[in-house]
């Protein structure tokens, strides 16, 4: 498929390295002769006829900043039928033959089922910090999550250590543990709580009590936000109420969505963006670009919901040693 005139957005999210992919895009479809528009505010923005023309100068001095500067947004009317046609209507009158989304599976829900009932040619590109896309090693914007979350921690365990203290440490992730046991090892934290493994209260008490025993100064839990436990708080409440131990808590929030993205990050989302324009010109639809395995790969846009990226079992045990 020649596809004349491409269009790029970023969706749900936001995440750093973003900009660096709509960066790649615009610039490859310039170089290869095509013509290439922005839509503003994700999906929202599809549906209003939020579009601009963009050109080289358009995408000057953003690979360095963090977020999106096309906005992006979350859309309860492009979940319905009527929505999508409404935002392949948009796509019509601009002339746009093509959709590049940048984000998460939501997102690619959407791009899939505008494909499908709307035969509108769409790639994606993942974009999200959680890391738990299916079809690639790693997601634009995880690799500068968790710097910046291991950042935070390692400033923590000073405190920690100067007061003999136990810190909960929660970081985002509310279906998926990839930040946390990330941050986790390389943060040298003695528990780590994930939503894929079911958590022991019991047995998290029996450790702290342990790393007591062992002469621990200080400790350091890291928690996913979506651990079956609970939130920082309320782990922390039932560590007292049951064991007696006093800990304070961190949050770290949207800070690790922020920031200016890792080398890591920008390149992985350059090489993304290039080549989804050159997919495209191949004439590949309703598929995702990841990376594995040191290169790119291309996967259907169903795989990213329908099947599950798991968390590597061999670092469990690895740091379960190594902590102790």
């Amino acid at each position: 498929m020649n596809n004349k005139t491409i269009a790029v957005m970023t969706s749900g999210g936001d995440a750093p390295g973003m900009n660096a992919a709509i960066r790649a895009v615009v610039r490859t479809a310039i170089h290869q002769n095509l013509s290439v528009f922005g839509i503003y505010e994700g999906y929202n923005g599809l549906i209003n006829g939020e579009i601009m023309p963009l050109n080289r100068r358009s995408v000057g001095n953003i690979i360095q900043k963090g977020g999106t500067f096309l906005k992006t947004s979350r859309c309860q009317t492009f979940k319905h039928k009527s929505g999508r046609r409404r935002a392949a209507n948009k796509l019509e009158e601009w002339n746009i033959n093509g959709l590049i989304v940048i984000g998460g599976d939501g997102s690619f829900k959407g791009a899939h089922y505008l494909h499908e009932e709307q035969d509108v040619p769409v790639i994606g590109i993942p974009a999200t910090i959680d890391n738990d896309i299916y079809g690639t090693d790693q997601t634009i914007g995880y690799d500068t999550a968790v710097t910046t979350a291991l950042d935070s921690i390692d400033k923590i365990r000073d405190t920690a250590a100067s007061h003999n203290r136990l810190f909960i440490v929660e970081v985002m992730g509310r279906d998926a543990g990839f930040i946390a046991q990330y941050v986790g090892i390389a943060g040298g934290a003695e528990e780590i709580l994930v939503p894929e493994r079911k958590s022991d209260l019991e047995e998290l008490g029996e450790n702290i009590k342990m790393w007591e025993k062992a002469g621990k100064g200080s400790s350091l839990i890291v928690v996913a936000e979506g651990d079956d436990l609970g939130n920082a708080h309320t782990i922390a409440k039932k560590v007292k109420e049951e064991f007696g131990v006093e800990s304070r808590i961190c949050i770290l929030g949207h800070t690790q969505r922020g920031g200016s993205p890792s080398a890591a990050d920008r390149l992985l989302a350059s090489r993304l963006g290039y080549y989804s324009v050159k997919k495209f010109q191949e004439g590949e639809e309703d598929v995702m670009l990841g990376w594995q395995n040191n290169e790119v790969n291309v996967v259907p846009l169903t795989h990213t919901w329908e099947k599950e990226k798991k968390l590597d079992k061999d670092l469990v045990e690895m740091y379960k040693i190594l902590a102790s």
